[in-house]
């Protein structure tokens, strides 16, 4: 795999600088863990574009970029409360700043012994029987080059492990802040989130930035959701437009497991989000929804898997996507069904919808069937707004701009709508509406 020289020798500058921070901690087992992983990641380097599933997406201008470790942790007081601003007022959070827990706007993360919630530094001293069991079992460092670099530099990011039987009434909110005032930086946020034998709970994972730094923010997710578990999974991307953003969620389902995922990416200037779900025991499900919404040069890519590697297993996969000015999308899904994994009922598709002559969608929605006894269907469109719809709502008395905001909006809305956390849905539904045109106007309306 082709890497650009400077960028393997910033990398390897970056781990060992990061081994000498480490001082008696370079000794312990996992830090054995990130070596191998570095030499994973220094051996193939970052993907190209002669890979067929990085086709379309060119890291080229994250790889020349000189970015540097971020030595700074906390915000200044008007970004404080610019964060605070982006939580709801209670309930168990925490925010990380550069990839590292800020404690003072963090909390409360107790729920009467339901979850473990803590960071997953505290995490790696307090609970190694979890993180020996779990921690890159299912993102593997070997098979995927952006989490081997993530895995090089792990050290912080956010544990969850729900107790067997735990049900959540209240969502988790995880916070993940970049700043770059004094130049480009990166972080490897990295999460494990593990859900016991019928559990159930909401976890909201967020990236944002209070100004229009620009920086790289590597993340990687894994979810382990044990027999019965009910995890619904939103993840809400809105960072600096100079940023890049490459996030990787990596789920297995055991038997009867439900996971909901609803990936929302209206930030970023180049962004590359990978979900991959192995659905690995009799009757899981799982339900993945994605909004992607971009304009001027934003480049965003989607890719997803959907592994049925059991039988009676089901999937339904809806992504939209919404793209002005000069804006590149890319939709790359995959739906596997195994051998053995008979009666899949299994269903993926991709809307895009088209506002400017310069914007372009590249989608490739896929099936790989090896059962014979399943039900499986995929699609992709890419359009304009309805011209007979804009006519309508003109004869109605509606200014162009604002029908073409009423269009807009109802095309997203079939991705915002089934959102369960109301909290999190009428947030959404304020972003999308401030990326429209004049779109406070239509806030009425909806």
């Amino acid at each position: 795999m082709a890497q650009d020289p400077g960028a393997r020798d910033l990398y390897r500058a970056h781990f060992e600088s990061f081994e000498k921070s480490l001082n008696g901690d370079a000794g312990a087992p996992l830090h054995s863990v990130r070596r191998k992983a570095f030499e994973r990641f220094a051996d193939v380097g970052f993907p190209t574009r002669r890979e067929e599933d990085w086709k379309f997406t060119n890291l080229a201008p994250l790889m020349k970029t000189p970015f540097r470790v971020p030595n700074l942790f906390t915000l200044d007081a008007g970004a404080r409360k610019a964060a605070l601003d982006e939580l709801p007022g209670d309930g168990p959070r925490l925010v990380f700043v550069n990839g590292r827990l800020d404690p003072s706007l963090s909390g409360p993360i107790e729920s009467e012994g339901k979850v473990r919630l803590m960071s997953l530094a505290e995490a790696f001293r307090a609970r190694p029987d979890i993180i020996e069991k779990y921690f890159g079992h299912h993102a593997r460092h070997e098979e995927f080059s952006l989490v081997a670099l993530n895995t090089s530099f792990v050290r912080d990011g956010a544990f969850i492990h729900l107790t067997d039987g735990a049900v959540l009434d209240t969502p988790i909110h995880l916070l993940f802040i970049s700043t770059a005032a004094a130049g480009p930086t990166v972080s490897h946020p990295r999460n494990l989130f593990v859900a016991g034998r019928n559990s159930q709970a909401t976890i909201v994972e967020s990236y944002w930035a209070p100004g229009s730094d620009v920086y790289y923010t590597n993340a990687v997710t894994e979810v382990v959701l044990e027999e019965g578990a009910v995890v619904d999974h939103y993840r809400v991307q809105r960072e600096s437009e100079a940023a890049f953003h490459t996030g990787s969620v990596t789920v297995n389902q055991a038997r009867s497991a439900n996971y909901i995922s609803n990936i929302v990416s209206l930030g970023g200037g180049l962004v590359r989000n990978d979900l991959r779900i192995l659905l690995d025991g009799e009757g899981a499900a799982s339900m993945l929804n994605g909004l992607y919404m971009v304009g001027g040069t934003q480049h965003v890519d989607n890719r997803t898997v959907v592994d049925h590697a059991r039988p009676h297993c089901s999937s339904n996969e809806v992504y939209k996507g919404v793209l002005d000015g000069k804006a590149t999308g890319v939709f790359n899904g995959e739906i596997i069904v195994r051998e053995d994994a008979q009666k899949t009922d299994a269903h993926q598709l991709n809307k895009n919808l088209v506002l400017s002559e310069e914007a372009l969608i590249n989608t490739k929605p896929r099936l790989r069937i090896n059962a014979n006894d399943v039900k499986c269907t995929h699609g992709a469109t890419v359009g304009m707004l309805d011209e007979d719809a804009l006519f309508y709502l003109r004869s109605r008395g509606f200014p162009r701009e604002e029908a073409r905001n009423i269009l807009t909006y109802a095309f997203a809305a079939d991705v915002i709508e089934p959102m369960r956390d109301e909290w999190l849905r009428t947030a959404i539904e304020r972003l999308v509406l401030a990326r429209l045109p004049a779109g406070d106007r239509l806030r009425e309306l909806v």
